[in-house]
């Protein structure tokens, strides 16, 4: 008689089985579903992708203290709209522990650096730019603001698209000047790929350095076309720059190790306060009337020295 076959025993029946099933893709009301094992390599995939192209996070708080002026408030409000990966939050008293309470918001708001617009006496206003929570800091004085509304120019570009910096040769020639020039790079430049910006630019923000002050000016990118003609790659010389705006002036004062706080990096020589300015012109025009109340005594001790002599016919027709 032959001898009889192996059967295999069902615990390995059970298991290929299941296996099978588990690579055949199961029919549901949306569709055919994919097995489980292609799902998790799509998701790994979608991970390793988004790991790849989102590695900038920066995020911005801009922030101000109170009894700020409408003008330098709608100057904050034209650079929140021209930076689409920043956070507005409410204002903050500007005291002496400021830098921890900044420092503290920045931290719950999961942003990478602050903008704090700092207003005192109602007059001077003082921008902080600071990388959270470790540093460094740097402290301007803002002079020259003009906003949006008040220049009303004729450039207009779309909200939330990307802008081009683009730096003065001056920023390579010192430190502090490089310093200064990559802590406005992280703070203005637009995350690739953020999701409230758009994919490509159309705006160009332009840093120059005169008389030790950085002016910023915003510029529009146009190509002149008829209708629905097509516009030429690399026809940079048909390309025009629109101002947009805001304009206003950086004057540096001191940059600091850490966030608000820290060791003195660096200190402007040149820098002079507002107050000085303003006791200054006060003096000067205090020597202005005490020249007046010098020439009004002399005028007397000239009087005094130099009597008219009486005149004969001064009482003529008084008889």
């Amino acid at each position: 008689m032959g001898k009889k076959r192996k059967q295999p025993e069902k615990s390995e029946e059970i298991q290929t089985s299941k296996e099978e099933e588990n690579a055949r893709p199961k029919r549901t009301l949306l569709g055919w579903k994919a097995p489980p094992q292609e799902e998790k390599d799509k998701e790994n995939n979608a991970n390793d992708s988004e790991k790849r192209i989102f590695l900038n996070r920066e995020k911005i708080l801009v922030i101000c203290s109170r009894r700020i002026v409408y003008r330098y408030r709608h100057l904050m409000m034209d650079i929140v709209s021209l930076l689409p990966h920043c956070k507005k939050d409410n204002k903050v008293e500007s005291k002496e522990n400021k830098g921890a309470t900044l420092n503290e918001l920045v931290e719950l708001q999961n942003c990478t650096g602050c903008l704090f617009f700092e207003c005192r006496k109602r007059k001077d206003l003082y921008l902080w730019m600071a990388k959270c929570p470790n540093g460094p800091s740097v402290k301007f004085l803002v002079n020259a603001v003009h906003t949006m509304e008040e220049l009303k120019l004729t450039g207009n570009h779309l909200k939330g698209s990307r802008p081009i910096l683009t730096f003065a040769s001056d920023f390579d020639t010192q430190p502090h000047w490089q310093l200064l020039k990559e802590i406005i790079t992280q703070i203005f430049g637009t995350p690739k790929d953020h999701r409230k910006s758009k994919p490509f630019f159309d705006h160009v923000f332009v840093f120059s350095i005169v008389d030790n002050h950085i002016w910023f000016r915003n510029y529009q990118i146009t190509v002149p076309h008829h209708g629905t003609e097509k516009i030429e790659r690399g026809g940079f010389d048909k390309m025009t720059l629109i101002e947009v705006g805001p304009r206003f002036c950086l004057n540096p004062i001191k940059i600091f190790s850490n966030s608000f706080t820290g060791q003195t990096l660096y200190e402007n020589p040149f820098y002079i306060s507002p107050n000085q300015i303003r006791a200054a012109e006060k003096r000067k025009k205090a020597g202005k009337y005490a020249k007046k109340i010098k020439a009004k005594q002399r005028r007397k001790v000239h009087e005094l020295e130099n009597k008219l002599e009486p005149d004969e016919f001064a009482d003529m027709w008084n008889e």
